[in-house]
């Protein structure tokens, strides 16, 4: 029986660490608590500047009420707070910050600069710590309100530093955070400077219609609907997409709740049950909603870094989210119908500070824009017009006379796998062999375009055409000698994806070169997509690298699960479609691979086809 060791209390330094671990995770959770404490500070104006994506500097300034000289060295005490006196406080917190976790556990993992000086006081203070310990304090001259430098994030920690990712991913994971505080608080102006380079800067004029404006730009503002609902317990307001502008990925969607962004299934859920028979397969809504109750109905004190609240009444936020979305989405359809201008918001209240914007306010910028980007009718069109590069073959090529060959008796172990080439790059399949070795094998023909009936030998077999296509392209996607054939496109396809997601591409983007994708920045926030795997559909495009952004956001391109999730994924959307005619080369193709036995079941396990033998037949006929 294996007994414990001896119970004894750590070091204080060691539990500042772990402490810390809680807290500040990368560079972005330490801007998110900088720029949580500065707007509790009552400020109007905060700069946030970073370099080498916040590994190395991170200055948060701001206009607030500044910090008293005998308060400074407290602020930096685990459990210090002046947001919260008792434990009946916890029932009702209004602030964002209110642990006082957040200066200990940044200060145990890095080197700090203070500057503070309170409103109205004649000099300020100026305070310096490394790894939690405090090295030196003095008078200073400074403005009014607080300025904090932290460099070299982990420097004490390096077991942290090999989690950290590269240098554009922090930096766009910081980007994303100070975004969200600038969402939540269009009361305060934002400015967020990376490399020396200002990316974004917030008015400040509490009209949430201007701020969500000047972080997103035209595209996504312009197929934004006002989403408002209310009532005695609790108001939503803010703004949802039209279902014309829906997004590939659930990076634009944003959830607030009494001015504190957070994450939330509940809400995503209720968002998404409005839009439900409104958006296709692999679409989502974008929203920046925010939602008002009581303090009481709303615990925030359930996870470390306050992203996560816990509702008294989960069906009350629910109800709110849905009706303010679909409400919105109901009269965006009725003002279409009824001929009304789509340019700019869609909104009826013009009220400073009520979430609502109008199209006047929008087109001062210039001229009409299109709402919600692209249409689908402008991708089949762009579809039509690409090029298609000369193709390189994975397999050796094959005279497509072989497939009107039924007596062939070459020997199947001496034939290369092939591609068939067939007359439109739109239906080609790729990657297919011919096993002439499959005796007694007779395609009968396809039904409901799905499934391919075969006569061989004694049994008649159903054949899942996608399951054996898609498994044949999980295969090849594994092997380490494939090499994808690409079609360039004309006009390369612009995927907003979030500043996150675009960095993890282009991070990944000799992984993307070997599935057939070519990308490359455009923007903060987006990536222009320049080729394609040759039988993806150009408006498969924006899904598939959404899906693939969510497997890398799980690590997967670092493990062996993770990656064959991507081939599934690209398997899946590369594959002949049920539902779509084929020519009876490529069925008879397919059936001698799934009858040779090199295709069993597809790349999620279910079955590729299923046999009716002569004796069930006849038994079910009652010939026997």
């Amino acid at each position: 029986m294996r007994c414990l060791p001896k119970i004894f209390e750590l070091d204080a330094h060691v539990a500042d660490l772990i402490a810390a671990g809680e807290v500040v995770e990368r560079p972005a959770s330490v801007v998110k608590e900088l720029m949580e404490n500065s707007i509790d500070s009552g400020a109007g104006i905060i700069t946030v500047e970073i370099t080498s994506g916040g590994m190395t500097y991170m200055r948060v300034t701001d206009n607030g009420c500044g910090i008293a000289p005998e308060d400074v060295k407290t602020a930096f005490l685990r459990h210090a707070t002046s947001k919260l006196r008792g434990a009946e406080g916890l029932e009702s917190i209004g602030t964002l910050g209110f642990r006082g976790e957040a200066l200990a556990a940044i200060a145990a993992v890095s080197r700090i600069e203070l500057l503070t000086r309170e409103t109205g006081a004649a000099e300020g203070v100026s305070l310096t710590l490394e790894a939690g310990e405090f090295r030196a304090m003095s008078p200073a001259g400074c403005p009014e309100g607080t300025t904090i430098i932290v460099r070299d994030l982990f420097f004490n920690t390096p077991a942290r530093l090999k989690f950290m990712k590269s240098d554009r991913a922090e930096s766009s994971g910081v980007a994303s955070a100070a975004l969200r505080c600038a969402l939540s608080h269009p009361e305060v102006s934002v400015r967020f400077i990376r490399d020396g380079k200002p990316e974004f800067h917030t008015p400040g004029d509490s009209r949430t219609d201007s701020c969500v404006y000047s972080l997103f730009g035209r595209e996504i503002t312009a197929g934004l609907l006002n989403a408002e609902s209310s009532d005695e317990r609790i108001s939503v307001a803010g703004f949802v997409s039209d279902p014309s502008a829906a997004r590939g990925n659930r990076s634009y969607q944003f959830f607030f709740v009494n001015g504190r962004p957070i994450r939330s299934l509940i809400l995503q859920a209720a968002l998404e049950k409005a839009f439900e028979n409104t958006l296709p397969s692999g679409r989502f809504p974008a929203c920046m909603l925010y939602i008002t109750a009581s303090p009481g109905s709303v615990d925030v004190n359930v996870h470390p870094a306050k992203t996560e609240v816990k509702f008294a009444s989960d069906k009350q936020v629910f109800d709110g989210v849905y009706y303010a979305a679909r409400g919105a989405i109901e009269r965006g359809a009725a003002e279409r119908g009824a001929g009304a201008d789509d340019a700019g918001f869609r909104t009826r209240s013009t009220e400073s500070g009520s979430g609502a914007g109008t199209a006047a306010h929008l087109n001062a910028e210039g001229g009409k824009w299109e709402p919600g980007g692209r249409s689908a009718g402008a991708a089949r069109d762009s579809f039509k017009s690409m090029q298609i590069d000369e193709y390189r073959r994975a397999y050796n090529s094959i005279d497509k006379n072989l497939y009107k060959d039924k007596t062939s008796n070459t020997n199947s172990s001496q034939l290369p796998s092939v591609g068939i080439i067939s007359e439109s790059p739109a239906s080609q399949l790729s990657n297919f062999s011919i096993y002439t070795s499959v005796d007694q094998l007779r395609v009968i023909g396809e039904a409901l375009n799905t499934y391919i009936i075969v006569e061989y030998r004694s049994s008649v077999w159903l054949i899942d055409k996608h399951a054996a296509h898609e498994r044949i392209h999980f295969d090849a996607l594994k092997s380490g000698g494939f090499e994808p054939m690409s079609q360039a496109l004309i006009a390369p396809v612009i995927c907003r994806l979030g500043r996150e997601d675009a960095a993890l591409l282009l991070e990944e983007a000799d992984m993307l070169e070997n599935l057939g994708f070519t990308v490359e920045s455009f923007g903060d926030d987006a990536v222009a997509v320049r080729r394609i795997p040759a039988e993806i559909d150009i408006s498969d495009a924006e899904p598939a690298l959404s899906e693939i952004c969510a497997e890398l956001g799980r690590g997967g391109a670092a493990s062996p699960a993770g990656l064959d999730n991507i081939y599934k994924m690209i398997a899946c959307k590369a594959a002949i479609k049920a539902g779509k005619s084929s020519t009876a080369a490529e069925l008879e193709a397919l059936a001698k691979r799934v009858m040779s036995g090199e295709v069993s079941q597809c790349p999620h396990g279910r079955p590729v086809a299923i046999e009716m033998t002569k004796a069930m037949l006849d038994k079910s006929f009652k010939r026997i």
